[in-house]
């Protein structure tokens, strides 16, 4: 999924004219003050109209026109839920109102500069009508996508080969806060890799672990840019036939993305940061 981000007076004048452009599946987030919603953030589809306001009271509500389009509120611990929640079964999402790190970020009116908000800028203008759309199109589509490990379980479970498996195995690596307990805390990570030799070196070794026996299918991802504390940071998925294949291919598979593939790591701790050699 590639997310996107619009900050500022008119945020969703030019979301729809994005989600009209999009092609695919679109989700419009609409992030309010959170004193305004108690909490709550609503969801939209793109085909979703303009109607009667589900039950604010339930945890989940959702209301289902005739013609299949919904409108919905719920409660989340913020955006980053969605992200991952709507990343398997939308090509895109735009999040009015509020920016996150690694999410290409449009800022709208004035008095908004790039230090305010974490994501990335990728435009910024007075008003939606002077946003050159057809620019940002291709910037949105040029950025690295949201990918979570259940769109690589998705991806996996889709395959032609899907029937004959019967074990799903995956490894999620994740920024650790501190190694002991009186170490300095870690606050983030930065990760930079080289552009499409990591691609390259991630899906030879991908291919390689799914010409063995047993195997049908391996997806890896693992992201760049600033990942803060308890985040997710690179997710191995195996599609095996049993689970002793799985879990050797599992283990492989980010033992050698560790060894092989040319990502590299800036560490900052509450104290000081420094660069981690991925080949140590």
């Amino acid at each position: 999924m590639q997310p996107i981000s619009i900050v500022g007076p008119g945020a969703a004048d030019l979301a729809g004219s994005l989600a009209d452009r999009l092609d695919g599946r679109v989700a419009v987030v609409d992030a309010a003050e959170p004193e305004a919603t108690d909490g709550g953030v609503g969801v939209r589809d793109e085909n979703s109209e303009a109607g009667t306001t589900p039950d604010a009271s339930a945890h989940t509500a959702i209301a289902l026109d005739g013609d299949g389009s919904w409108t919905g509120r719920g409660r989340v611990d913020g955006l980053d839920d969605l992200l991952d929640a709507l990343a398997t079964d939308h090509e895109y999402l735009i999040a009015l109102g509020q920016s996150r790190l690694r999410v290409p970020t449009v800022l709208l009116g004035e008095d908004l500069k790039e230090s305010a908000v974490p994501g990335p800028v990728i435009a910024a203008a007075d008003a939606p009508a002077a946003v050159d759309v057809e620019a940002l199109l291709a910037e949105i589509d040029a950025a690295e996508p949201w990918i979570t490990r259940e769109t690589l379980v998705d991806r996996m479970t889709d395959g032609a080969d899907a029937d004959r498996a019967g074990a799903i195995a995956t490894f999620t690596g994740r920024v650790r806060a501190r190694d002991a307990p009186d170490d300095d805390r870690t606050t983030h990570l930065a990760f930079e890799k080289y552009e499409g030799v990591a691609a390259e070196r991630m899906d030879a070794i991908a291919a390689e672990l799914t010409d063995r026996a047993g195997v049908f299918d391996v997806r890896m991802h693992h992201r760049t840019g600033v990942i803060e504390a308890g985040e997710d940071i690179v997710f191995v998925t195996v599609l095996a036939g049993h689970r002793r294949e799985a879990f050797r291919a599992v283990e492989d598979g980010i033992d050698r993305l560790k060894d092989e593939v040319p990502i590299f790591k800036k560490e900052t701790t509450e104290a000081t940061e420094f660069w981690v050699h991925r080949q140590e």
